[in-house]
């Protein structure tokens, strides 16, 4: 044995009889020693302040907003004329009305029973809120893609909107009440099992668990596989080029301008396209400097307005066509960021209002510590004082529509979605705290499920009454856009 080896065999020894402990100051941005299993027992003891069978409750409120004037509460900032196309996308289903109106759901959601356990929510994180976009080396990426609504609130609140909304969907796609209803079931106990399962693991282990390729067989989704395949295969297709081959002309001049196709993509004034071009210089202040040349390498050839999605439709959104040396295109989303729907009712439920700098920069943020992986292109700017989030549109982004699911698959999709949903909360909160709330039974599932069944008719009642001030024309709205 050399020298060096018997001085490792004599370290064993001392470690296991125990070493004085240096004593550091504590330093800002790191755990103080915490002891192990505390976290875990927290999260237990706070079973008797909120039982999990609490989760089940929905209580009337005679005070809460009708779905009609919920609706033109929240359209309040948002380009006018775009409204009535945003009402009758929300008045197509009840699944599309409860997309549209986080905010009331939040209402509610701020009168249910809370832990006070808090983590960086996505804040609108229903079924169709999943889905697959490209990652910097060209894989696929599944995982949580809509961020509008993000803050740092209650767990619970993402996992309840979730539940909710695969009983909606469930709905749509013509499943029985037992399959939704354990869709609901199913995506609530995938949550809590995954969750105990990053709590068992070490640290650095945990924050990189159940990559994508693991996904289906840790959430039992097997049925899942062939639809997974389909939408992967088009949203490898689904690029910059292939959208600016279709909604771009070539110029006199070898560039590219949109072209358009109203009411979903319009041309903008030269002052507006101007002030747009102009707050990517802001942008580009807000990337990491490794992705300053790829950018350098584009020039900005032409902008253009697109209505977006059902709970953005109104909010300012243009694409931005890049072009390189060789014409070829990556377009840029610039999409205004506005307050998110939840923060007054956080300030309801008894938290602190969100200290927020930038709109764009609270997204852009709440999205990163949430994702596995995110848009390398992802930053923020303003434009004309109204802040902005700016990422690649077209990045490759693929969709299960969870209203389109046999009813065989919708609770594979419950049970794949709770386990991203975990995944991406234990970013942010301690994993060993949700987990020992949780526990090993299924008593946190049977209360969600519940809850879940009470809200999906809460829901369909609201929807009932917008188709209805639709129809009455109390509400303008315009369908099939």
């Amino acid at each position: 044995m050399t020298e060096v080896g018997a001085e490792t065999a004599n370290a064993v020894p001392a470690q296991a009889a125990g070493v004085s402990a240096r004593r550091l100051p504590p330093v800002r941005g790191f755990a103080r020693g915490q002891a192990a299993g505390t976290a875990k027992e927290e999260g237990k003891a706070l079973r008797r302040r909120v039982p999990r069978a609490a989760h089940a409750t929905l209580d009337p409120d005679g005070d809460r907003p009708d779905a009609v004037s919920a609706v033109e509460e929240s359209s309040r900032g948002r380009i006018p004329e775009l409204t009535p196309i945003r009402v009758g996308r929300m008045a197509a289903t009840p699944f599309a009305f409860l997309r549209g109106s986080a905010g009331l759901m939040a209402y509610d959601l701020a009168r249910t029973p809370m832990t006070g356990i808090r983590a960086q929510i996505c804040g609108d994180a229903h079924a169709a809120n999943f889905g697959l976009y490209g990652d910097a080396r060209g894989g696929l990426v599944i995982d949580l893609n809509d961020f509008d609504e993000t803050v740092h609130g209650p767990w619970e609140w993402d996992l309840k909107r979730l539940a909710a909304s695969l009983v909606l969907a469930g709905r749509e796609a013509g499943a029985d009440e037992d399959t939704c209803r354990k869709a609901a079931h199913g995506a609530t106990g995938s949550y809590r099992r995954t969750m105990r399962l990053l709590a068992k693991l070490p640290v650095l282990d945990a924050w990189n668990a159940i990559a994508d390729e693991e996904l289906v067989s840790h959430a039992d989704a097997h049925d899942l596989l062939g639809t997974l395949e389909r939408v992967s295969e088009k949203a490898r297709a689904n690029t910059s080029g292939r959208f600016a081959a279709k909604s771009t002309a070539p110029t006199e001049d070898g560039g590219r301008r949109f072209v358009d196709a109203p009411p979903v993509l319009r041309g903008v004034p030269d002052a507006e396209a101007a002030a747009v071009a102009a707050s990517l210089e802001e942008y580009v202040d807000t990337l990491s400097e490794d992705r300053l040349p790829l950018l350098a390498r584009h020039a900005v050839h032409d902008v253009a307005f697109r209505v977006v999605g059902t709970g953005s439709v109104g909010t300012r959104s243009y694409v931005v066509l890049l072009l390189d040396h060789r014409g070829e295109p990556l377009v840029l989303q610039v999409k205004e960021a506005r307050p998110s729907a939840l923060v007054s009712h956080l300030v309801t439920a008894g938290f602190e209002a969100p200290s927020v700098e930038h709109e764009g920069r609270r997204v852009v943020l709440g999205q990163k510590r949430m994702q596995v992986v995110s848009d390398i292109l992802l930053g923020w700017t303003t434009v004309e004082g109204r802040p902005f989030q700016v990422r690649q549109f077209r990045n490759r982004k693929g969709s299960v529509d969870p209203a389109a699911l046999a009813a065989d698959q919708i609770d594979d999709y419950g049970r794949m979605t709770g386990a991203l949903l975990a995944r991406a909360h234990a970013h942010s909160a301690d994993p060993r705290l949700i987990s020992g709330y949780c526990g090993k039974n299924e008593e946190l599932d049977e209360a969600i499920a519940t809850f879940a069944v009470a809200y999906a008719d809460r829901t369909e009642a609201d929807h009932a009454d917008l188709v209805a001030a639709v129809r009455w024309g109390k509400i303008a709205a315009e369908e099939g856009i």
